[in-house]
């Protein structure tokens, strides 16, 4: 009896996260920042702040992902070493977030709103064992009003240790999140890179608190 070759069904999964993805993006693009699943490129991107992060383990760094999509940064988290337990992954859609507990079992994955997550992560049990070092963002927030994105990243704020930081990228070079509103808030941004073979090319960029920012990343990027 013949059987399917891994390749051949490696291709269809990888097809079918996409037919998922463009199916999300459709009901919500305001909500996916995405146009297509991120590369390679552009999650080792997303990962390359935690090592500026002081005790920057990854065995014991504690991170929260959210807008997991179809999970590229998700399998880039687990491969970069986080501990399963340490590893919480939020995604809204109900499609997406079937699918990653599909493709990730091990993890921790919840259903919730961003703007809910303070709430969503008690619910789960994973602030019991403290707070995030960072959150890891694959969230549309360039496309979001203004309340919108103010909400989203005081929750965020809201569930990290002092001295963590939120990790975004978006497509072209300016901050998706403006100067006026960095200062409402009391963050600090800088660019951290450019993953110029993402399809399109994505920037890359760091939140902290304003204190924080200056002791544990160096200058900041205020670059609008």
């Amino acid at each position: 009896m013949s059987s399917t070759p891994p390749s051949t069904v490696t291709r269809i999964r990888a097809a079918q996260q996409i037919r998922t993805f463009l199916s999300a993006w459709a009901r919500d693009p305001m909500g996916v920042a995405a146009v297509l699943p991120s590369g390679r490129q552009l999650s080792q991107k997303m990962l390359k702040p935690l090592a500026l992060l002081p005790g920057s383990d990854p065995a014991q760094l504690r991170v929260i992902e959210l807008g997991a999509g179809t999970g590229a940064f998700t399998r880039a988290l687990v491969d970069h070493g986080l501990r399963h337990a340490n590893l919480l992954v939020v995604e809204r859609d109900a499609a997406l977030h079937g699918l990653l507990r599909q493709r990730f079992p091990e993890l921790q994955v919840i259903r919730a709103d961003a703007c809910a997550l303070r709430t969503a992560a008690q619910a789960s049990g994973y602030l019991a064992d403290g707070p995030a070092d960072a959150v890891i963002s694959g969230l549309g927030l360039l496309s979001m009003p203004r309340a919108t994105q103010r909400s989203i990243l005081g929750e965020a704020f809201s569930v990290l240790r002092p001295g963590g930081c939120f990790v975004q990228f978006t497509y072209g070079h300016a901050s998706p999140v403006s100067r006026a509103l960095r200062e409402e808030l009391g963050l600090h941004v800088r660019r951290s890179g450019l993953a110029w073979r993402n399809a399109p090319p994505a920037s890359v960029f760091v939140y902290q608190r304003a204190f924080t920012a200056v002791h544990t990343c160096g200058r900041a990027d205020e670059t609008e």
